[in-house]
């Protein structure tokens, strides 16, 4: 069983889905893999309590892969689509595009305070794809 979400970002940063995804699910047991179907944004399970953690996360990725504008990225080729894409595909690299998560009856076995988040890396808002796919035991 498959479906495809269509996720709106408003920019960089992350978007939680945990609730959209949820109520898709089948009131069985299985296998639930997630893959984002871009190659400048990721997909991660995150806690989703304290925004202050999102916070902190988008902070230290920006400092790890700045933009090409940043000198230290001055090395980079592909810039023609401005000085965000190359540090999005870098950080889509880096983080995860795809997950997997078990579902029992229908609830994802999630931890109390993890929601899934699409981190766009992108300085402009996006509409993103994430194909669900759903396999029962």
């Amino acid at each position: 069983m498959q479906t495809v979400l269509s996720i709106a970002t408003t920019g960089p940063g992350l978007t939680e889905f945990t609730d959209r995804v949820a109520d898709w699910l089948p009131e069985r047991d299985g296998l639930l893999t997630l893959f984002v179907r871009h190659t400048s944004c990721s997909i991660l399970i995150q806690e989703n309590a304290d925004p202050e953690v999102q916070t902190d996360l988008q902070t230290w990725l920006h400092r790890t892969v700045p933009p090409t504008t940043d000198p230290a990225m001055a090395d980079l080729t592909h810039t023609y689509e401005g000085p965000d894409d190359m540090p999005g595909h870098i950080k889509a690299s880096l983080l995860p595009v795809s997950l997997q998560i078990p579902v029992t009856a229908g609830r994802m076995r999630l931890g109390t305070w993890q929601g899934i988040y699409l981190w766009e890396h992108r300085d402009r808002p996006h509409r993103r794809e994430v194909v669900l796919h759903f396999r029962a035991d």
